[in-house]
């Protein structure tokens, strides 16, 4: 039949199906040269490079924390061929990101693109060798809270179907028009890929410009959820069903400062339900840290309500 492909029965209407498929193509490969001229290679690691991207245009390279295996004889491989040293300005593990410094003042730093929908068509773009390397997605998921592979807390995520080859971890994802939409950490449980959001991004580095760090809170104690007996529950009026069982509390800690004692069951955090360990961790925000908190525990089958001042992890 005409206007369909030899053995397919699909119609393509001619060369127009082809047509729009080369310029959707083109597009594809455009955003990718794009956004390439600001991906770069960080050479931190005895295996394969990782990849970075230009932040700045100072030299501030950002990348994914957990690739830098080392700290100093830091590399970059530039789009341009040039490979120059690079020093750390900081980096968070909780976050998994990092940044470097280069001593070169004539990159281009990547362009800033919107918040992504769950549907949108999204690139990978990586520098793990010599030349940039990309896959194609779409974003499948936006997210949050979750955790980074270092067991970090991030707020939100962007899930995506993309393949994240070797070496993709500090790449770009990019919209269509090869505009940044989050940072490539690395695969969550093996099945899918997570980028770590611009909001995130522009937090994080902000603080490590400024301090090299990023504040944890901090209070010294190990703890396991446990369910709550219904007819605790209902004398105690609480609606939920677990709390954190403090199993552990290390001297001096502001938790043993602040009165905790082993058997306490901790049931609410800053006027927040605390029902898994992943809610007192998201409650430990830099915001927290030196700041006299509310906490309410359950004790002896009694509420009783104490006040913790939050460290700062060392």
């Amino acid at each position: 039949m005409a206007g369909e492909t030899a053995g397919t029965g699909i119609a393509t209407g001619g060369t127009e199906a082809g047509q729009v498929l080369s310029v959707f193509s083109d597009a594809l490969a455009g955003a990718v040269a794009q956004a390439g001229a600001s991906v770069v290679r960080v050479e931190a690691r005895r295996r394969m490079g990782a990849s970075g991207v230009v932040w700045g245009p100072n030299g501030l390279i950002l990348t994914a924390d957990h690739v830098l295996e080392r700290d100093e004889d830091l590399a970059v491989g530039l789009a341009d061929g040039r490979t120059v040293g690079a020093t750390i300005v900081g980096r968070d593990a909780g976050t998994d990101l990092a940044l470097l410094r280069v001593q070169a003042t004539d990159l281009t730093p990547i362009q800033r693109g919107p918040a992504p929908r769950v549907g949108n068509l999204a690139l990978l773009v990586a520098r793990p060798g010599a030349g940039p390397a990309a896959s194609i997605g779409v974003v499948s998921a936006i997210g949050g809270p979750g955790r980074t592979r270092r067991g970090g807390w991030l707020e939100g995520t962007i899930r995506t179907d993309a393949t994240f080859f070797p070496g993709f971890s500090g790449g770009a994802m990019v919209d269509t028009s090869g505009r940044m939409l989050g940072l490539a950490t690395s695969y969550r449980g093996g099945d899918y890929g997570v980028a770590i959001p611009l909001e995130t991004v522009e937090r994080v580095t902000a603080a490590l410009t400024s301090h090299g760090r990023i504040k944890r809170g901090y209070l010294g104690l190990t703890s396991q959820p446990v369910a709550i007996p219904e007819t605790l529950r209902q004398k105690l009026a609480l609606g939920q069903e677990t709390g954190l069982l403090i199993v552990g509390v290390e001297e001096g800690s502001p938790a043993e400062r602040g009165g905790l004692l082993l058997g306490d069951v901790l049931v609410a955090f800053g006027g927040q339900p605390v029902r898994h360990t992943d809610d007192l961790l998201n409650s430990l925000g830099p915001d927290r840290v030196g700041q006299p908190t509310a906490a309410r525990v359950i004790r002896g089958g009694e509420p009783r309500d104490l006040t913790l001042s939050v460290g700062e992890r060392p």
